[in-house]
């Protein structure tokens, strides 16, 4: 029941793209900021996934890595509405906060890419339960930045952040 009620809610929350909060595009740190709220949250609280949408560009793609058995990975590309779907748009079940603590940026021009590393607790500034890398793909229209797309990956047993996108010491 759940799903088909995301599956009707979610593309109703995300047909009409809102105006964004100037302080989340109008700069590179605004927009990471506002990257990072919109997933996080205590228990109880509800995703926003109308603030998230301002955010993307209206044809911006999300790949999920997903990982077999072997170890191996396959990845599926999805709308953000998809993501919700697949996510939820009901209250948090547990409290979610993610956090950068790293980033590199390239850039050229208008395009800009991102390596964001992330640490998830379930409280601001609780015990962190993982970590990983959001690789994010950012433009500049000259007015606005907007999220293109964006995936992830989860450090793991064989599979650790690397030095160079850790914080220095």
């Amino acid at each position: 029941m759940r799903i088909l009620l995301a599956l009707l809610v979610v593309p109703a929350l995300l047909s009409a793209q809102a105006t964004p909060r100037p302080e989340d595009v109008a700069t590179l740190d605004g927009i990471m900021k506002a990257y990072y709220d919109v997933v996080s949250g205590p228990v109880g609280s509800l995703p926003d996934p109308a603030r998230d949408e301002t955010l993307h560009h209206p044809k911006a793609r999300i790949t999920m890595l997903e990982r077999r058995a072997d170890g191996s990975a396959t990845a599926t590309m999805i709308t953000l509405a998809e993501y919700y779907q697949r996510q939820g748009t009901g209250p948090r079940k547990e409290g979610f906060f993610e956090r950068e603590v790293h980033r590199v940026t390239q850039r050229i021009g208008s395009l800009v890419h991102v390596w964001s590393t992330y640490e998830s607790a379930r409280t601001p500034g609780g015990a962190v339960f993982s970590r990983g890398i959001n690789s994010i793909q950012l433009y500049w229209d000259g007015k606005r930045w907007w999220i293109l797309g964006w995936t992830f990956d989860d450090e793991r047993h064989g599979n650790r952040v690397p030095a160079e996108y850790l914080p220095r010491k």
